[in-house]
């Protein structure tokens, strides 16, 4: 059975070509070739292009603008017609915080390579960016995300709206100071994931202009869109909850997954593998997002996270951490308390 690779939403591609096109610099064949589809077949809203060859277009954006920050510049740029249907759905309905809820839940559709999670409390929301492997992170457009996020939030619904504090996965680029300046908070550059804060006020904020019609027209489109995808690509999904589940308590190996997934290790191996994902790169995400948590929280001493996490000692904790992040757990746990990050909740 053929390996269905992550994919993305092919407005979302529409969205780099029409940028390119307005700066004169499209080259159609070019695309083309690059997308593995024409741009008349990109124009099917049911249409899903590759990750890999969306995320190779952008390079090929960078190349023939010459702009490092062509994701933030091209996310910058809110034109209503270019949304996609997650976008429609969005900005239709009552309030920011409900269109958040929604594009947590429909951010498959957007781009099925990358995770997306929300949590508040009564002061702080936080949104988190996270590839499924590192293989598939994307800095341009990452930045474009960002971008039109922010860019379209404040657009249609408050202004005023900005960023207490942004985790940015990437080093800092050249253009790093293009980032405090969009989301209006302190930034940091290398932290293994893409995070940023706001206050949960703004969540109550009406949405101006919303049509409830248009809501559920197109609420209806998506979820049957979103339904296809998770049946596709739900079982690797189900074995991250289990990793995350039993690594506190018990050494994570494949055998044990795959008993109480009910089947042989070859096949655990063999279903993970038709989703593009392996045993090994799950665990080592799932380790990683519970590391920079704990680690920024300052809730457990680094000793306990290492044990938490099923490192043997220490230092070889600190070693992973490091090659994750690129800085050592207790100066990542430094620079967090110094930006004020929140305390990480399960």
């Amino acid at each position: 059975m053929a390996v269905n690779p992550p994919a993305v939403a092919a407005s979302s591609t529409l969205a780099l070509i029409h940028y390119l096109d307005n700066l004169g610099l499209l080259e159609p064949a070019r695309v083309e070739e690059i997308t593995g589809a024409s741009l008349e077949q990109l124009q099917d809203p049911d249409r899903r292009v590759a990750a890999d060859r969306h995320y190779r277009l952008w390079e090929y954006a960078e190349q023939v603008t010459g702009d490092p920050a062509v994701g933030l510049h091209a996310g910058a740029v809110v034109d209503p017609e270019r949304m996609g249907l997650v976008g429609h759905v969005f900005f239709n309905c009552d309030t920011l915080g409900e269109a958040v809820t929604q594009y947590v839940r429909l951010h498959r559709l957007v781009n099925e390579s990358v995770l997306l999670s929300f949590e508040h409390s009564e002061d702080q929301a936080i949104l988190t960016w996270q590839p499924d492997i590192p293989g598939h992170y994307c800095r341009q457009d990452m930045d474009r995300t960002l971008a039109a996020a922010l860019s379209r939030t404040r657009h249609f619904i408050h202004p005023q709206i900005t960023v207490d504090w942004a985790e940015i996965a990437h080093p800092e680029p050249a253009y790093g100071n293009e980032y405090e300046a969009l989301l209006g908070g302190p930034v940091r550059f290398g932290s293994g994931s893409t995070r940023i804060a706001f206050a949960s006020r703004f969540l109550e904020h009406p949405i101006p202009r919303r049509n409830p019609y248009v809501y559920s027209a197109v609420l209806r489109q998506v979820n049957s869109l979103l339904a296809r995808i998770q049946t596709r690509r739900s079982f690797s999904r189900k074995v991250r909850r289990l990793i995350s589940r039993q690594m506190s308590t018990e050494r994570i190996d494949a055998d044990s997954l795959a008993r109480q997934c009910h089947m042989s290790r070859q096949t655990l191996y063999r279903r993970l593998k038709k989703e593009g994902m392996s045993f090994h790169d799950l665990v080592e995400q799932v380790r990683k997002d519970k590391a920079l948590r704990y680690v920024a929280a300052d809730r457990y001493a680094l000793g306990e996270i290492a044990f938490l996490l099923g490192f043997s000692e220490l230092s070889a904790f600190s070693r992973a951490f490091k090659r994750w992040t690129g800085v050592a757990p207790a100066q990542y746990r430094a620079r967090c308390l110094a930006m004020g990050s929140p305390e990480e909740s399960e």
